[in-house]
């Protein structure tokens, strides 16, 4: 049975439209193209949290980000339409979060807290027929609490043991500085009486002898009498006899007091005219 060839074309042409929508058609709600990585992977407390978007195309017309299991106005974080002056319009889901969106399709989370843990969702509007989807699960960890500080219970006795050790550490440190300060002024006092001490001079021989005079033998040659002329050489002039001893100062002292009169009663004038 042969096929009319009209109708064989108009079946070609029919099939060749099918194949067209097919290849062009993209499913609605579609999940496979987009992926959302998590920076860090498990946040803590008050901590920074990245939300990056992987795969989004170059153009779109707008994507809203949502928090919760089902996506409607009542979970819908914000809106973020590109070209706008203000591109980021919050939604009611905001409440007090700080959140940052990106023309990536991205969003920061600042300062995380345990409340904001749960299921974001990202929803990328293509055209009106075509909205591209992801989620992700967000588990923000708590800080662990400190261990409350236990004081010890101290007894009367520990504490007398202290106070008691505190003030023999500080008597002897006290009687330490003491004894080096005291030790020290002994040292330089008696280093200033030994350079002040000087050796007497000339200490007499005789001790207990306050006679002012002494005799001493004179070093010099004696002068020749007036009546001797003749040159005198000091390398021919005989031995010097020996000095009789000294006779005691009290002798001299004597002398001086009850002078002789003898040698005053030998001087006889002479008369005027006639040379002496």
């Amino acid at each position: 049975m042969e096929i009319p060839a009209g109708a064989q074309q108009d079946f070609s042409k029919s099939l060749l439209l099918s194949v067209s929508i097919l290849a062009l058609w993209v499913p609605p709600g579609s999940w496979a193209a987009l992926r959302i990585q998590k920076i860090p992977e498990q946040p803590q407390t008050n901590q920074d949290l990245l939300l990056s978007v992987q795969g989004i195309p170059d153009t779109f017309q707008d994507f809203n980000w949502y928090l919760g299991e089902e996506t409607y106005g009542g979970t819908m974080l914000f809106t973020y339409i590109p070209g706008l002056l203000k591109p980021q319009r919050d939604g009611s889901a905001m409440k007090q979060r700080d959140i940052i969106g990106f023309p990536n399709g991205s969003m920061l989370l600042c300062h995380a807290q345990p409340t904001d843990s749960g299921t974001y969702q990202v929803a990328v509007t293509i055209n009106p027929a075509w909205t591209m989807r992801a989620k992700t699960e967000v588990q923000v960890a708590e800080k662990p609490k400190e261990l409350p500080i236990t004081n010890l219970p101290v007894s009367a006795g520990i504490v007398a043991a202290i106070i008691i050790g505190s003030l023999a550490i500080g008597s002897l440190c006290v009687g330490s500085i003491a004894y080096l300060l005291v030790t020290r002024g002994w040292r330089a006092q008696s280093h200033r009486m030994t350079a002040t001490e000087k050796p007497e001079v000339g200490s007499s021989h005789h001790a207990g002898d306050n006679n002012i005079y002494e005799a001493m033998p004179t070093p010099v040659l004696l002068v020749s009498p007036l009546s001797d002329t003749r040159p005198t050489n000091a390398t021919m002039l005989p031995p010097l006899p020996q000095l009789p001893p000294l006779e005691p100062e009290s002798h001299h002292y004597q002398d001086l007091l009850n002078p002789d009169p003898a040698p005053y009663c030998q001087l006889v004038p002479t008369p005027e005219g006639v040379p002496g």
